[in-house]
């Protein structure tokens, strides 16, 4: 069972930043795959971004946050980041961190994290 941790959510204007941390407790070089996803009230779950760390680290966003969102990892902490940059108002949702220790198993989940864009 590998536990995920999510800190650095908040309040914060619009055309601000956060940077979001899931910290693993287990080490991610044994993930194929680590991503975030998000979920507004009254919405479904979607894919904000991916890293794959069993094939070098590409990267995957959606449309919505490319060039805005950066994602990246610090193997030595165990430690998957989501840089929010020039953050929207409907950015708003509860942001939560995703394992997968292989493609063919279910994901863990963090709790997640709450981060509030104002207009």
């Amino acid at each position: 069972q590998v536990q995920l941790v999510e800190s650095g959510g908040g309040l914060v204007q619009a055309g601000g930043s956060l940077r979001l941390s899931c910290a693993a407790s287990a080490s991610i070089v044994n993930m194929d795959l680590m991503g975030w996803y998000r979920q507004a009230p009254g919405k479904q779950r979607e894919l904000v971004a991916t890293i794959d760390i069993k094939s070098g680290g590409s990267t995957n966003y959606a449309d919505s946050v490319k060039g805005r969102f950066t994602i990246s990892r610090d193997n030595a902490k165990n430690t998957v980041y989501l840089q929010m940059n020039s953050l929207k108002p409907e950015d708003t949702a509860v942001y939560y961190c995703n394992a997968r220790r292989r493609m063919y198993l279910p994901p863990y989940w963090g709790q997640g994290t709450q981060v509030t864009v104002s207009s």
